[in-house]
């Protein structure tokens, strides 16, 4: 299809919610009116075109969103492949609104659908949006900037807390499968100890740890650990998650969280000393992004647009050495996790258990 072509995209923002969703939106409607390109915005995901909920997006609505948490067009985990029929009512969606390509906002789920839709032969862009910072294809998501930030200030304030009471304090970050803001929050943060998914490891070591603190007369310890971490059990052969909620979300995957409170609890019934838990949970997600993921959403956003625009679909952009790329959608959404180097500079600051 040639460029002149082009004439009405959608956008659409699915998947948890993130700090600089609002400037990426922002950026694709300034540069698609002055591409001369109508923008409708899907709202709450995948699940505007199953309702039919959507709205059209001009500079004047978006002017002012760039500083803002969330998003305008609102966001879910709905999956239309679930639904019977639901391909083909978005299918139908997009030609009944004369789309001629959608920009899609999201984490692995909403992306993994974005290919589905290519490959059925819709003309679809990606854009990578995840705290998490777990997708392959960029070296960095906007929003892990904030998220990063936030965690990093609560062990900042946690810390005093700890020390003028002599407790452990288990502070209980996101990170599915990925570690990526438990190691960077708590190398930031000074933690002892630190878990991500990607080392499974015992109470017994994190116990370890903080009686080794004490013996070296440190009478506080933190311990920072990805919702997703893995408890290896004594003399059991898999390590496991702790989920407080057993159903499943839209994607089938588990609910997490549950794990910094068994930790805390474990801690304190071993050793006596005062542990408690503090879980961040959604507000990584909420509030003003940083100065970092604000540009960083600018420029894909725009990217996005463009590459619509000059007619290119089931690619996602991306970060790499400082330049947007674009790369095949299901190249660019393999998961990325904390490799062995990081876990080595972990390893230097942190006694790392599991090691």
């Amino acid at each position: 299809m040639s460029t002149t072509a082009v004439k009405k995209v959608g956008i659409l923002t699915g998947g948890g919610d993130c700090p600089g969703l609002n400037a990426v939106i922002r950026a694709v409607v300034t540069r698609a009116e002055q591409l001369e390109v109508e923008v409708l915005g899907i709202r709450g995901g995948w699940r505007g075109f199953l309702l039919g909920d959507t709205e059209p997006l001009t500079r004047v609505r978006t002017r002012g969103i760039l500083h803002e948490g969330g998003t305008i067009l609102g966001t879910s985990r709905q999956n239309p492949f679930l639904e019977k029929g639901g391909p083909e009512r978005v299918e139908a969606a997009f030609r009944a609104w004369k789309l001629d390509g959608l920009i899609a906002v999201g984490g692995e789920g909403t992306l993994s659908l974005a290919s589905k839709f290519h490959e059925r032969g819709l003309r679809v862009v990606g854009v990578p949006k995840t705290i998490d910072n777990d997708l392959s294809g960029t070296e960095v998501t906007f929003g892990f900037d904030t998220a990063v930030e936030v965690a990093t200030s609560l062990i900042d304030r946690l810390r005093t807390t700890a020390e003028a009471h002599e407790r452990v304090m288990v502070v209980e970050l996101m990170g599915r499968h990925a570690g990526w803001i438990a190691l960077h929050a708590g190398l930031a943060g000074g933690a002892d100890v630190v878990v991500v998914p990607e080392r499974p490891t015992t109470i017994e070591d994190i116990i370890k740890v903080v009686l080794l603190r004490r013996a070296e007369g440190k009478l506080f310890s933190l311990v920072v650990m990805a919702e997703g971490a893995l408890i290896q059990e004594r003399d059991a052969k898999e390590a496991h998650l702790v989920l407080q909620n057993q159903v499943p979300d839209a994607f089938g995957r588990p609910r997490l969280g549950g794990i910094g409170a068994h930790v805390a609890h474990c801690i304190e019934d071993a050793t006596g000393i005062e542990s408690r838990v503090t879980v961040l949970g959604h507000v990584q997600r909420g509030g003003t992004p940083t100065a970092r993921d604000r540009v960083l959403a600018l420029r894909f956003g725009v990217r996005a647009m463009e590459a619509l625009h000059q007619g290119r679909s089931g690619v996602m952009v991306a970060l790499q050495a400082d330049h947007i790329v674009e790369l095949p959608l299901d190249e660019a959404t393999r998961r990325k996790t904390v490799d062995d180097a990081w876990l080595a500079l972990a390893d230097v600051f942190c006694e790392g258990p599991g090691r």
